[in-house]
């Protein structure tokens, strides 16, 4: 289903995607690191959810059926590192900025920094091209509102 996105994504030098697409991809992204703990909680799904209809301008009908597709997508794209490094090269870096806080936001949405999940972020963080000082600076910036 997902085959010509993930031939895109992947191929040897990535065009940038068409917006749909580029939604669909980060979307999936928030889902994987929300999986990474082995524990796909109601409260990240709802967080993810929240961010897709926010960033998207979305309904919460429209994110939950983005986020419900993205979680094939997930399931069918390759390890993180080539998932992620091709999002680097079809995706400006402002989006991706963007997407770490988003990523984030997911990893602390049960109010806890679980293991696996901060250190996929921070092994995703850099594969986008996002600094580590950049992703320590979303990380609080999602702490802050979160007080």
């Amino acid at each position: 289903m997902f085959g010509d996105l993930l031939k895109r994504l992947t191929a040897p030098a990535p065009e940038p995607l068409p917006d749909v697409d580029a939604r669909m991809a980060l979307t999936a992204l928030l889902v994987r690191i929300a999986k990474s703990d082995g524990n796909y909680a109601a409260e990240e799904i709802a967080r993810i959810d929240r961010i897709v209809a926010s960033r998207y301008e979305m309904n919460p009908v429209e994110a939950a059926k983005l986020r419900a597709s993205a979680e094939g997508l997930e399931a069918e794209a390759p390890d993180t590192v080539r998932f992620t490094r091709a999002i680097k090269h079809a995706v400006p870096y402002a989006e991706r900025e963007a997407v770490i806080e988003a990523l984030w936001d997911v990893v602390l949405a049960d109010g806890e920094r679980d293991e696996e999940e901060d250190a996929l972020l921070r092994m995703v963080a850099p594969l986008l091209g996002v600094s580590d000082p950049d992703s320590a600076l979303a990380r609080q910036r999602v702490e802050a509102r979160r007080k």
